[in-house]
């Protein structure tokens, strides 16, 4: 499978994912800047990295949601091709709209950045066909604002159509998400968003390979 990661101004672990994606699939993906209007038509996956993308002004990206390739993003999403946005990449597509909800300032108003614990909520995504259902993983986490929210009608609605894929378990909620919500997919399947960085634990080099799985489910290495 072909793989794209989208470019944008203050994104800092583009490198990062760039590098993962490259190691797991065997090939470099593609990049596409924030300006481009339209993404190769032979990509399977779609990739927003983390960071601060235009110094989260206004709101952690509400400027970045509404670049040009954003809309080229939503057509693929629209027509079925995997996305995935990690940190600032899931805020993002909460800000296009492309998952439901909002990401709120960390409950402790301070910076976070360590190891938590997730538990795999849904194994049967297209993102997680690695994983056993509530199988335990660790993940670093890095954000100031990951917050998850939604309106109460909303939030049953996500909890009943089985779109909560990861959550935090034990005492890791590392920002005060309701009920304990760390990543989450559209109702179609096709779109993931998530706070930690799975990127940055793919080899025994970051000190575990506990993310691995999910870049190798959505690259379509593993069976859904």
């Amino acid at each position: 499978m072909k793989a794209a990661v989208i470019l944008l101004p203050g994104l800092n672990r583009d490198r990062d994912m760039i590098a993962a994606l490259a190691k797991i699939s065997g090939s470099v993906p593609q990049t596409v800047w924030q300006t481009e209007t339209s993404i190769d038509d032979d990509v399977d996956l779609i990739v927003i990295p983390g960071g601060f993308s235009y110094g989260d002004y206004l709101r952690c990206g509400a400027i970045a949601a509404r670049m040009p390739v954003l809309k080229a993003v939503r057509e693929k999403a629209q027509k079925g091709v995997r996305v995935i946005g990690v940190c600032n990449g899931f805020q993002i597509l909460l800000e296009a709209g492309l998952l439901p909800g909002a990401l709120m300032r960390n409950a402790s108003l301070k910076f976070v950045c360590r190891e938590v614990m997730l538990e795999v909520a849904n194994a049967k995504t297209a993102f997680t066909g690695g994983y056993a259902q509530g199988q335990i993983i660790r993940c670093p986490v890095a954000h100031h604002d990951g917050n998850y929210f939604a309106e109460p009608d909303a939030l049953a609605e996500i909890e009943a159509k089985g779109q909560v894929v990861f959550r935090y378990t034990g005492d890791t909620n590392p920002n005060g998400s309701l009920n304990n919500i760390a990543g989450i997919v559209n109702q179609a399947g096709n779109v993931l968003g998530m706070m930690p960085h799975p990127e940055n634990l793919i080899e025994s080099a970051h000190g575990g390979d506990d993310g691995r799985a999910l870049f190798e489910g959505a690259l379509g290495l593993v069976a859904a």
